[in-house]
């Protein structure tokens, strides 16, 4: 089963397992994977049915089956993923259904939003893929994912350690982005890269609202597309989902032009909504797609699509800059860090990180510098070294899809770094030049960006992620070559069609007025066709003639960008700041920069000025941003990380004085009973103590007494209540009748995604906090 979709019909998948099991009496708080084990044939039955309604690809009982969400069940991973095949083996017996190994989100934020270790997720997703394939599995279908750092690690999981075919899908929400911030086009063109079978969105949302989602995501993707809505919304009061199967069919029919390749369901549907769908696609052939190849890059959060010119900040690079070896030799993190934040203030759009130093370990160091540069900014990189053992550390933990920097015409280098590209996706800079060195002529370099491009085709690499540099070389010793590399860029363009890239200060060394030189050189390579030069974007005449050259060639229509940077000289950015202010670090979301700023800060404001003037202001402007939808999950969670740093040396300062440190009051938060879902629960209590309130976190699956009991301990006045599942309602609804019948007077705000703000008023909630931010509202209005 090498190739799953054959394009000459629609593949059916199946429907919901969660729901169709709490109909066959899953109890409150009981894990769902383990039925296979309890109660087999309950797990058979829907599976078969699946099966008798015309499912092709049917999903185990695995979703959960991860270390962490099957801790203390009494049960190892091996046996529960066994035991979930092995039912669903058995239903499809006898016919051509597969089997797909159904594999979910492990339960926890990933670095640097969780704690979650990159390297520990690949670990989790090992064990279960492992144990998948062992027990018989088909193929992989990683479903219902947020994060996509988390499906990098589980796609290399699982195509490192099993021959299985893979599937991704993500659950987005209506605004077009996951949990995490990330987006269709990211979501795409990263799974695209690592090689995965088919790329899908389940989930969340029914197929009215995906649509829009499926669209970008087929317009995205070379890859076959597949869809699992769910039944509309669930009623929080019955449970039941708003959109029964013949509307849910009609819904899904119109997908058929976008050229999908299969189709399912998710939370609500059930066998009937799926012989539905056999009936409306199984006797069509599925539209053939031909999606637009494009050159792009990407973070989760930001595409960058090279469809004209973009800058490529050069400033993390150690070479004839002092202060930046100091920092690497070092380890000085924050200023790799202030040097990613600055380019990224003055309008680059991609970052080159060169970390490459004799006297470090260069690997462990290009590492840490990709995670810290992430974390702090969602600008591409474009990683940059000559070893190929740092390239593929560097690729390993990048998040999204980045540039590799680079290879060369030298057959070896090919042979060495095209397969490391190739496996981790990567958009690839080839240099023209071999073991004889850079050629003199135009057209000898042209030959040789031929072989690269030719090579990395041959290596799976499309044409559109290779990106040339035909090199520029320093016109105070080789005049004559500056023409000769502008020949060059203009042939590379126009005769093989790929985009290209030059190192543009190298043209000026050794010269006066060197900027002046670098500006000509750049507009006239521009003029040439040069789509990615690699500048100093803190240099304001190299930036003015990127933007003058977009208005001038007519691709800023309106000289809308032109205007927005320059009108007024508003948006000129300044010189790089030698120092960064707490609120900017918060900002930012520079730890050590904001306590170094915090006991600055402490030396002219007193502790309260400095929360209540700075630290608060500065939160409440990330938080604006978050609701705007502008900032995202990671930043969100950065920038609490460094205002929890500043707290801190707040707290140092006031105990060192001897007075107390006066909270602003105490918030119990809890999942209620039945539930272990606990992501959000940890990201309200994050962002509450940033805010200055003490928190008791009672954690997941909580019985209604223990919250009255801690809430008459500590006298609370406010407690937040968390239920992710439609079933654990009740839990919540009777958690806040135990505390109104035990006479206490504390407020209670609840969240999570199968709660509405009618619902929660219904069940006796004094508060409905839509996400993290409002939970901060909240509690302001009630403990000032």
């Amino acid at each position: 089963m090498n190739k799953i979709f054959d394009g000459k019909r629609y593949w059916l998948l199946d429907g919901a397992m969660g729901t169709m099991l709490q109909k066959s009496g899953l109890k409150l708080g009981e894990r769902p994977d383990l039925l296979s084990i309890t109660h087999p044939d309950v797990v058979e039955r829907i599976n078969r049915a699946y099966v008798e309604a015309g499912s092709d690809l049917i999903c185990a009982n695995t979703f959960g089956s991860n270390a962490k969400k099957l801790a203390g069940c009494g049960h190892t991973v091996e046996e529960v993923v066994a035991a979930g095949i092995g039912t669903a083996k058995r239903a499809a017996a006898g016919t051509a259904a597969r089997v797909m190994l159904d594999v979910g989100p492990i339960g926890e934020l990933l670095e640097p939003a969780g704690a979650l270790k990159f390297e520990e997720a690949y670990e989790i997703y090992k064990e279960v893929v492992l144990a998948g394939w062992r027990a018989g599995a088909d193929l992989v279908k990683f479903a219902t994912m947020t994060d996509l750092y988390e499906i990098k690690a589980a796609v290399l999981a699982a195509k490192e350690n099993t021959p299985l075919p893979v599937l991704v899908s993500m659950t987005f929400e209506e605004n077009g982005r996951t949990f995490t911030g990330c987006t269709v086009e990211s979501f795409a063109i990263t799974a695209e890269g690592l090689g995965v079978d088919g790329v899908g969105i389940n989930c969340s949302l029914g197929p009215a609202e995906i649509y829009p989602m499926a669209q970008r995501l087929c317009a995205a993707t070379s890859l076959p597309v597949f869809i699992k809505p769910n039944a509309g919304l669930p009623d929080p009061a019955t449970g039941r989902y708003s959109i029964g199967p013949k509307e849910f069919c009609d819904e899904l029919e119109r997908f058929k032009a976008l050229g999908i390749s299969a189709v399912g369901g998710c939370c609500g549907t059930t066998p009937e909504y799926l012989a539905l769908l056999a009936k409306t696609f199984k006797q069509d052939t599925p539209v053939h797609r031909e999606p637009v190849r494009r050159s792009a890059v990407c973070t989760p959060t930001r595409t960058v699509e090279i469809d004209t010119v973009r800058v490529i900040g050069e400033r993390i690079n150690p070479t004839g800059k002092k202060r930046f070896k100091e920092a690497l030799r070092d380890g000085d993190m924050d200023y790799i860090l202030s040097q990613a934040v600055e380019q990224a203030g003055a309008g680059a759009d991609i970052l080159d990180v060169n970390v490459g130093l004799p006297e470090i370990d260069e690997q462990e160091m290009m590492i840490r510098a990709v995670k810290a540069v992430q974390s702090v900014c969602d600008l591409p990189l474009q990683l940059d070294s000559t070893r190929a053992d740092v390239l593929e550390a560097g690729l390993r933990v990048y998040n999204g899809k980045p540039i590799v920097n680079s290879v060369n015409g030298e057959q070896a280098v090919l042979d060495r770094l095209l397969p490391i590209c190739k496996k981790y996706g990567a958009a690839v800079v080839g240099l023209t030049l071999d073991e004889n060195g850079i050629p003199a002529l135009a057209e000898q370099r042209f030959a040789l960006a031929q072989k690269i491009v030719a090579a990395a085709e041959a290596a799976g690499i499309p044409r559109e992620d290779v990106y040339i540099d035909c090199l520029t070389l320093t016109a105070s010793a080789q005049q004559e070559a500056v023409r000769e590399t502008l020949k060059a860029v203009r042939m590379v363009k126009e005769r093989l069609g790929v985009k290209t890239v030059l190192g543009v200060s190298n043209i000026s060394f050794g010269l006066p007025c060197r900027e002046q030189v670098n500006t000509s050189f750049l507009t006239l390579a521009m003029a040439h066709g040069l789509d990615l030069p690699i500048i100093n974007p803190n240099a304001e005449a190299m930036m003015a003639a990127v933007a003058s050259f977009k208005v001038l060639y007519n691709i800023d229509r309106d000289s809308r960008e032109y205007l927005a940077r320059y009108a007024g000289q508003a948006a000129v950015q300044p010189a790089a700041q030698q120092t960064v202010t707490l609120y900017d670090a918060v900002l930012q979301g520079l730890k050590a920069a904001a306590a170094q700023a915090a006991r600055t800060a402490l030396q002219a404001k007193s502790p309260e000025e400095l929360v209540n003037e700075v630290l608060i202001p500065a939160l409440d402007t990330v938080g604006a941003g978050f609701e705007k939808g502008v900032l995202f999950l990671p930043q969100l969670l950065q920038s609490a990380g460094a205002a929890q740093a500043a707290f801190e040396v707040v707290k140092d300062a006031i105990a060192a004085s001897g007075k107390k440190s006066g909270g602003k009051g105490k918030i119990i938060v809890a999942t209620v009973k039945g539930d272990i879902h606990d992501i959000g629960k940890n990201i309200v209590k994050t962002l509450l103590e940033n805010y200055g309130y003490d928190v008791l976190d009672l954690g997941r699956d909580v019985p209604a007494e223990t919250v009255v009991k801690a809430a008459q301990e500590h006298g609370v006045r406010l407690v937040g209540l968390s239920a992710l599942m439609t079933t654990t309602l009740g839990s919540m609804e009777e958690t806040i009748c135990a505390l109104r019948r035990a006479g206490l007077s504390c407020r209670v705000m609840v969240g999570g995604a199968v709660l509405t703000p009618e619902y929660a008023m219904h069940i006796g909630a004094d508060y409905y906090a839509k996400d993290a931010k409002q939970s901060v509202d909240i509690a302001r209005e009630v403990l000032g």
